[in-house]
């Protein structure tokens, strides 16, 4: 009888993007931890720093040679977790809970729609014939970009030295109105930018670099309001998103025809 074969030793540099993963998702929920104990400003920072750690984890891994299904799927896992599950509860004990039995059914809406939208972008992992992928976009808001919009509010009041806090009634219809609308976004089938459908002119290289100095700038001197006003742009780019890849396929398929 043949010994059984023993796998091969595991490279730690697949495990690096793992456990940045790892550490995006203790990130998270340790946002909750500080939302518990009323440190919402601890709590909203938590989720920012999953979001930069979320954004490095793949580079690292396709830097290091250490993709994996294994590392896709966690990141799906901690996405979910520091990106639907701790911001709807950050959210539900700020402002939600005025609304009761109401920011309860938001804030899970928040959650659910996060996992709704990780578990579609799971199944489309190998298929690179898919319109919007194969243009650069992405189909519905990515989980950090909602977990920012959703949490618009909250920079917004901590911006401003709690400018919501006085009326928590208000704060909590527009923290849901805000929350539900950013479920939405998440799993609809808009198509969103991406970074393969974001060009950048030669000519305007400088005009880009100065503005992410400026934006370190404004992020070291004002946080909350830096992130609120980045959040708000994105928003506010979406709807140029969909403009753009309606006349990228409009092209598209034109050429085809051409060619046929």
């Amino acid at each position: 009888m043949s010994a059984p074969v023993k796998a091969p030793p595991l490279p730690l540099r697949a495990l690096i993007p793992n456990a940045i993963t790892m550490l995006a998702l203790c990130s998270g929920a340790t946002g909750v931890r500080f939302a518990i104990s009323g440190e919402f400003d601890k709590a909203a920072a938590a989720i920012v720093i999953a979001a930069v750690l979320d954004g490095i984890d793949g580079r690292v891994a396709r830097l290091l040679r250490g993709t994996s299904r294994f590392g896709a799927e966690l990141d799906s896992l901690s996405d979910v977790t520091a990106f639907g599950v701790a911001p709807a509860l950050i959210l539900y004990l700020w402002a939600l809970d005025d609304l009761g039995r109401i920011g309860w059914v938001v804030a899970l809406a928040l959650a659910v729609c996060c996992a709704l939208r990780l578990a579609r972008f799971n199944t489309s992992l190998d298929q690179e014939d898919l319109p919007k992928k194969r243009l650069g976009f992405t189909t519905g808001v990515p989980a950090p970009a909602g977990a920012a919009l959703a949490l618009m509010p909250l920079f917004w009041s901590l911006a401003h030295d709690g400018a919501l806090d006085p009326d928590p009634h208000s704060r909590a219809i527009v923290t849901a109105v805000v929350t539900a609308v950013t479920a939405f976004l998440m799993v609809s089938a808009l198509p969103v930018w991406g970074f393969k459908a974001v060009h950048i002119p030669r000519s305007a290289r400088l005009f880009v670099l100065a503005a992410v100095g400026i934006f370190a700038a404004a992020l070291g001197q004002a946080p909350w309001l830096t992130l609120f006003t980045l959040a708000l742009l994105y928003a506010v780019a979406l709807p140029f998103a969909v403009l753009r890849y309606g006349r990228l396929r409009k092209a598209e398929l034109a050429a085809r025809e051409g060619d046929g």
